[in-house]
Formats: structure tokens, sequence, C-alpha cells
């Protein structure tokens, strides 16, 4: 495709910046939504509203829990799972352009929980403006971003302009657990010649990024009255063994894969995180069980399925070693993420057109990051094998309290993109 011209590009930046208060507006209507995970029903009716007034012909499908679990890379089921559809809608152009490529715009409508509430500033619904930021669950991870995908596709239709080639614009759930609602996009055999998903990375791009597993470990001890605590086993000091030997595992992946491409700079980028412990009945009783919920993550080019097998003999070895376990072992369980790390090589057509806008719109060169967080961009790149860009506002605090994101970046991000769809699809009149 031939570059765009100064005109082209003028009228572009015009054109986002025209109507960013409409843009502003909507994100604070997808944040008020709230929607944890199991409801996003009504947020993902929204949206669909919304694809449905542009043109897109919206269409829902379910989560397809037989198909998914017969692909390698998709997250395991467990009860909360969200059944919330996912939403896809598709420009089709007028005719397609010599030389102009097809584009999926995805962006992931679940959010976090919220923890005490009463540890926010606001309410985490508010979407609250306070100078450049824009406060709320999701505002940074990722409603601001899921706004931008039609809002840059809105900035080339209000000057008359549409992509001269197929946009495919994704809403999914269950990005934060399990991937599986791009998964269930790319089952359903959406495709196209890049992917540009604008999650929250400080105005950079993602050269790369970890794979996820989630799991649960299942301790079981014998529950006596704390007079006699010393004939019983406590679950909880039991499991808490077994963690001790999941951190022996978790410093060996940290120190095996220490010299990664793209992770050679990243401090401990393999982190295990504990993070929910359920246990016992009763406080004068020795509990009988000890049940926790684990994040671990994996380096690209290490499969899930091997790195769950050493999870699992690792935690089978401590258990041989103890006295109570060898006979009672713990059972390990998948419960979310089973999800390799990709790698985005440099040098693609699309990233250098990317960076071309980036400039345009920001006045700076684009940098990269190696993400040591989950990102479904791994799905366009492993299974696709397409180049996969995630390139997003600045935010900070996300997952904690008081997430924000910056207006001023999601404006020059919501630019950036427009510029970019117009160069890589091309642009015909309405």
């Amino acid at each position: 495709m031939p570059p765009l011209t100064a005109e082209q590009i003028d009228a572009i930046t015009k054109s986002v910046h025209d109507n960013f208060a409409a843009q502003l507006s909507y994100t604070q209507q997808l944040i008020r939504f709230g929607g944890q995970r199991g409801e996003e029903g009504a947020v993902q009716d929204f949206v669909f509203d919304a694809f449905a007034t542009r043109g897109y012909a919206p269409v829902k499908f379910d989560m397809d829990e037989s198909a998914l679990g017969k692909h390698e890379g998709a997250g395991k089921f467990s009860p909360t799972h969200s059944r919330a559809p996912v939403v896809v809608g598709v420009h089709k152009p007028k005719a397609q352009c010599e030389g102009g490529k097809s584009l999926i715009l995805n962006g992931h409508i679940d959010i976090v929980p919220l923890g005490p509430v009463d540890m926010w500033a606001d309410d985490p619904y508010s979407g609250k403006i306070e100078g450049d930021k824009l406060y709320g669950r999701g505002a940074a991870d990722m409603r601001s971003g899921h706004a931008s995908n039609i809002f840059a596709l809105d900035a080339l239709r209000n000057i008359g302009l549409q992509p001269a080639s197929e946009v495919i614009i994704q809403s999914v759930p269950e990005e934060e657990s399990t991937g599986n609602g791009t998964m269930m996009t790319h089952l359903k055999g959406y495709k196209a010649d890049a992917v540009l998903i604008p999650e929250p990375v400080q105005e950079q791009l993602v050269r790369a990024n970890v794979g996820v597993l989630w799991f649960q470990i299942e301790v079981r001890g014998r529950p006596v009255h704390v007079r006699t605590m010393g004939t019983g086993v406590n679950a909880v000091d039991a499991c808490w063994g077994v963690v001790g030997a999941l951190r022996e595992l978790e410093a060996e992946w940290n120190q095996r894969h220490a010299k990664t491409k793209y992770f050679e700079e990243e401090n401990h980028p393999l982190n295990l995180n504990i993070a929910i412990v359920n246990a016992g009945d009763w406080a004068s009783s020795v509990p009988a069980w000890c049940k926790i919920d684990c994040r671990v993550a994996i380096t690209p080019g290490t499969t899930a399925k091997s790195a769950a097998d050493e999870i699992e003999t690792k935690v089978a070895t401590y258990a041989a070693s103890h006295p109570y376990l060898s006979n009672n072992p713990p059972k390990v369980i998948w419960n979310g993420f089973f999800a390799e790390g990709y790698a985005l090589e440099p040098g693609t057509e699309a990233e250098n057109i990317l960076r071309k806008a980036h400039k345009q719109a920001t006045g700076s060169e684009l940098t990269t990051q190696t993400s040591t967080a989950y990102l479904d961009a791994r799905v366009h790149s492993l299974y696709d094998k397409i180049p996969a860009l995630v390139y997003g506002p600045i935010g900070e605090d996300v997952h904690g309290f008081d997430e924000w994101v910056s207006i001023e970046s999601v404006k020059k991000v919501t630019v950036a993109m427009a510029l970019f769809i117009a160069e890589w699809c091309g642009v015909e009149k309405i």
C-alpha cells in the first residue's frame, strides 16, 4: 500500500480528536457496566448494539466446551467459567484494495475482581475523571482499548472513508482466566493478515509474552480436636510444604530460562502466585482439608503440557517424602489457563506500519517490552500464525485498587490505530 499523504494523516488525526468526547463517554459507559466473571452478558449486549449500529453485522456465539476441550491451547473449564457470549462484527469493503490487508481488532470485555471495595478511593465502577486519569475497574485493562477499536474505525467513517479490506472486530470474555473467548474465534475460523490488541502496555509494542497455567492443589489431613493436635495432620501445614516444593520449582525455572530470547533482561519473569487459600471448618479442629489456587508463568517455547507434567511430578515427589502425604497424595487440578507464550519477531510489515503510525501520532519512536502477564495475542501468533501486535495506552494499578488509564494516551493510541488501519488495510470512500 502507498503511504498515507500528509493531508490524510492530518484529517484522520483531527477526526479522532473531534470525536474524542464521544469516545470517552462510551468508555465510561463500558466501565459502569461492571460485569464480573460470568456476568458479562449485559455489556456484551451493549457492544453488540454498538457494532450493529455501525453496520458490522455482529453475531454472538457461546463457548463450546467440547470443541475447546479438544484444542491443546484452550483453557480448562471449571464451575466459574463464564458462559457469556463472544461478539464478533465484520466490516466488508466495497472492493478489496490491491495491496490492502485484512485485520482483526481484538479486545477483551472481562475484568478481574475488585478486592475489598473500602480500599478503593471511589466506586470501582465510577468511570470518574480526575485530571488526565479515567478511573475504574477495567479502565485500563482493557475497556479503553476495547472502545478504541471501534472509535479508530469511526475516525475514518467520519471523514467519509472506510477500510478497503476486511476488518474483524472481536469482543471476548475469559481473557483474564482461560483465553477461551479468543480461542473460540479461532475455532470459528475468523482469520486475517494481522491482529491488533490495544492492551494497556504503556504505548509500547509487546515483543514477547509468557504463557500461563492455572491450577489448584488440594490436600487432605486428619482432623482431631486441638487438645490432641499432635495425633492429627494439619492440612494447611501439609499444603504449605507442597508450596515450598513449588517455590523450588519456580526458582529452578527462572534459572533454567534466564537466557530465553527477549527475556534476558527480565528479573524473575516466571512468577508463581499463591492466590486463593481455602481450608478447614472449625477453629478448634485440626483442619482436614486445604485447597489453594495458583498461577505460574512459562517462557515461549515451553509447552503447557510439559510444564504441567513438571508441576505434577514435583508435587508427587514431595508427597512421597512426607510421612502422611505419601499415603494420601495431594490432588493437582487444572482449572484455567493452559497457555503457551509467544514471541513477535521483528521486521514484519505490520510492525513497520505500526511503528510509522505511532511516530505520526506521538512524535516518538515505538519501543518494545517483554510482557510477564498473559495476553490473548498468543492465540493469533501460535495458531493463526499471523503478526500479533499488542499496543495500547498508558495505565496503572491494573488488577489493583484505583485502576486508571491516561486519557491523553488513549487519544494518541487511537490516532495511531486509525492511521495504522488506514495504511495496512487501505481506504476507500464510503
